[in-house]
């Protein structure tokens, strides 16, 4: 098992990492995850001077990979926000295009489960008019349905358990590539 470490941006990405699912998929791919997972609190906290001490206990800890998972936000493209957090480890450094909660949009199964409905499919999840966060409360309304709350971690935490929802079902989506690049990027972790 190759073992590996997380620092992900806030607590909405650390829901999903933690999540019984998401280990079970990386043991799966004979991967091992190495606690603690480190939450930044923040996408500005994600910078070289605060990322070394994070790095190093995660290397105390066993992991021989450190991944760093992040949002977009309003950055003007992915290898902006790789170049701001550094250079060390761009290759594991993976950006949710926009944010996170696209990856919510992305998996069709877990979505329509949260909104009851037998049909349903974000085209362009990552196309967003506003912030994925403001889309799934717009599809709500839509539908006359209560909102995710006012809490992005009670929402993802709900999504997890409730709603089935795994980050592989997002990476599957067709347009959903900041996803499949996540996956891909761990899968090949597995053959290092």
């Amino acid at each position: 098992m190759v073992k590996i470490g997380f620092i992900v941006e806030g607590g909405t990405e650390k829901v999903l990492v933690e999540s019984p699912q998401f280990v079970a998929w990386l043991n799966e791919q004979q991967l091992e995850l190495v606690k603690p997972i480190i939450d930044a609190k923040g996408g500005g906290n994600l910078l070289p001077r605060n990322i070394e001490p994070l790095v190093a206990l995660l290397r105390a800890k066993g992991a021989e990979h450190i991944v760093i998972l992040t949002d977009l936000e309003n950055a003007a493209d992915v290898d902006s926000v790789k170049e701001r957090i550094t250079n060390q480890y761009s290759e594991l450094i993976f950006v949710a295009v926009k944010a996170i909660e696209v990856w919510f949009l992305a998996d069709t199964e877990a979505m329509k489960k949260w909104l009851n409905v037998d049909d349903f499919i974000e085209i362009a999840p990552e196309e967003t008019v506003e912030m994925p966060w403001e889309r799934l409360r717009d599809i709500a309304n839509e539908l006359n349905l209560r909102g995710p709350g006012s809490s992005k971690v009670s929402f993802a935490k709900r999504m997890v358990k409730h709603y089935g929802f795994l980050v592989t079902n997002a990476a599957d989506h067709s347009n959903c590539p900041s996803a499949t690049e996540f996956k891909n990027g761990l899968m090949a972790l597995s053959n290092s």
